[in-house]
């Protein structure tokens, strides 16, 4: 099976060098670039105590990724709270039948 059939079109495809001097910039290496690279998502927020750990889990989740001979990337995703933005106005969506759901739901209903 091969891992990085999706990665490799931007590491190791000689026409796109920018795009590999972007990924040398951040670190990567040469043998690096040959490996398979692996997205990982986090919705950790500072702002949320439920949710502020997983910026930390997103970095042990890297860390397993390196070990298995894969390199993870960590990306950022929005975080909200609802327990801030419920009952404020400019968080709020409101649906052409009148009803009101908090931003997160919002947020949700666009996926």
């Amino acid at each position: 099976m091969e891992l990085n059939k999706y990665s490799k079109s931007v590491t190791q495809d000689p026409t796109l060098p920018a795009a590999q001097a972007m990924l040398h910039a951040i670190g990567l290496t040469d043998d690096d670039l040959k490996k398979p690279l692996v997205g990982i998502a986090s919705t950790g927020y500072e702002g949320n105590p439920c949710n502020m750990h997983l910026n930390d889990l997103a970095v042990h989740v890297k860390k397993g990724a390196d070990n298995a001979g894969l390199v993870g990337l960590i990306f950022n995703t929005i975080g909200v709270s609802d327990g801030i933005s419920n009952g404020i106005r400019e968080c709020v969506f409101r649906f052409p039948q009148g009803i009101l759901l908090p931003t997160p739901w919002k947020l949700w209903l666009r996926r």
